[in-house]
């Protein structure tokens, strides 16, 4: 690359509220991924991005050079049609867990490519770790290896792999920009069309618990990552979904693990059960496949093709999982129905509890987190625990019981409501 521009011309730029050129925004990335442009210029480019946006032109290539920025992947070589799924993060989201290897017992490599928790939302990798000896940390060949003959893989994205979002999201997570519809576009979307998948899924998520809380920023959100899949060849579809309410009852790692695998054996809440099979029949569809998901959960093939893709990758799935050393409930100080649950208070009080980190850095607890005993529509009594918390810090409990203060509405009835909102 020749040409090279003034990157406080380029602030101005977009502060101002014009575009920025191609040209521009390709000597930005690439000057930024390779230290010339300072970290203080990026916070300022990204604040006034937050302010001003992208138009589809200047996101469709900000995505590409974010993208260039490092390797691309290729499943050219294997038998099975590949099919990826994204969500956008929510509390007690586990979907990637059950649902990964039942799109593998549909005859689909489903290459997972995961990340970990930050602040409310947790993390899959996070949860993976819960189960002991399973390994993160794949090689190209060992992926490409355990997708051919086992059809699934949840593991973590190479260091090559769109190195420019990974430290523009660090940027980011510190500078109060996360919550940008274009940078959350291009962030995904570099990465998801670098991993070389033909298809993709993603679960766009609206409500308190999301990054996006209404459901108009989550529309636009899926409009622009469609668009964004669909223009660099990508099959891409996506769900809204809602997360007013924490999804299933467990939040935490090895709780949700333990919930995935109830799903897995043909049980588990339903709102997990639904969105599982909600997105598995679009993965299916996707990868061109004549199956059915939910034949495939009932007859135990999924479970089986969980239990292979847990050993591939050195875990053992008949170990136990780790339990907290200290425990409390909260209790319902009324009688009634349980009207709404706060996704964002629930995944709040999970991350004081030790489940999330608020730096990167920070570790986790494997049997941290929150156990609701009641969901949304549930009747209750006074004095019936509503959620239990657990952790291996007991000071940590008074803070998560005040993340949790009036988290839940207790009413005479509650609203009917519909976890998928809209298929795009």
């Amino acid at each position: 690359m020749t040409t090279a521009f003034d990157a406080v011309d380029l602030i101005r730029t977009k502060r101002s509220g014009d575009r920025l050129a191609p040209e521009q925004i390709d000597w930005l990335i690439d000057a930024y991924t390779r230290g010339t442009v300072a970290d203080e210029q990026m916070s300022a480019m990204a604040m006034a991005i937050f302010f001003q946006g992208l138009d589809d032109a200047e996101l469709s290539r900000w995505t590409t050079a974010m993208m260039e920025s490092g390797t691309r992947m290729h499943f050219t070589g294997l038998s099975r049609p590949t099919v990826d799924k994204h969500s956008t993060g929510g509390v007690g989201d586990k979907i990637t867990l059950p649902l990964a290897p039942l799109v593998a017992a549909c005859g689909a490599a489903v290459p997972q490519l995961s990340g970990r928790g930050l602040g409310h939302t947790g993390g899959t990798l996070d949860k993976m770790e819960a189960i002991p000896g399973w390994r993160a940390d794949l090689s190209n060949d060992e992926m490409m290896h355990q997708l051919e003959a086992v059809g699934a893989v949840i593991c973590a994205a190479g260091p090559g792999l769109a190195p420019a979002d990974k430290k523009l999201y660090a940027l980011r997570d510190v500078t109060g920009t996360v919550e940008s519809i274009p940078l959350i576009a291009s962030s995904i979307m570099s990465k998801k069309i670098a991993e070389g998948t033909s298809a993709l899924v993603l679960d766009v998520k609206s409500g308190s618990g999301a990054f996006m809380k209404t459901e108009a920023d989550a529309r636009e959100l899926a409009r622009r990552l469609v668009g964004l899949g669909s223009a660099a060849g990508v099959h891409t579809s996506a769900l809204l979904t809602s997360m007013e309410a924490p999804l299933g009852r467990a939040v935490g790692n090895g709780i949700e693990v333990a919930e995935a695998v109830e799903v897995l054996a043909g049980g588990g809440p339903h709102d997990v059960v639904e969105l599982t099979l909600a997105l598995a029949e679009k993965m299916v569809a996707a990868a061109g496949l004549d199956a059915d998901p939910a034949e495939e959960l009932r007859s135990g093939r999924a479970m089986d093709v969980w239990r292979q893709m847990v050993a591939a990758q050195g875990g053992d799935p008949d170990a136990p999982l780790p339990v907290a050393r200290h425990s409390q409930d909260v209790a319902a100080t009324s009688d009634g129905v349980v009207s709404g649950i706060d996704a964002m208070a629930v995944g709040v009080a999970s991350w004081r509890l030790g489940a999330g980190r608020a730096r990167k850095e920070d570790p986790v607890q494997a049997a941290a987190g929150i156990h609701l005993n009641v969901q949304v529509g549930d009747p209750v009594v006074a004095g019936q625990p509503l959620a239990t918390l657990l952790t291996d810090t007991a000071d940590a409990i008074p803070r998560a019981e005040e993340a949790l203060v009036g988290a839940f509405t207790i009413g005479e009835s509650a609203p009917r409501t519909s976890l998928v909102i809209d298929s795009l």
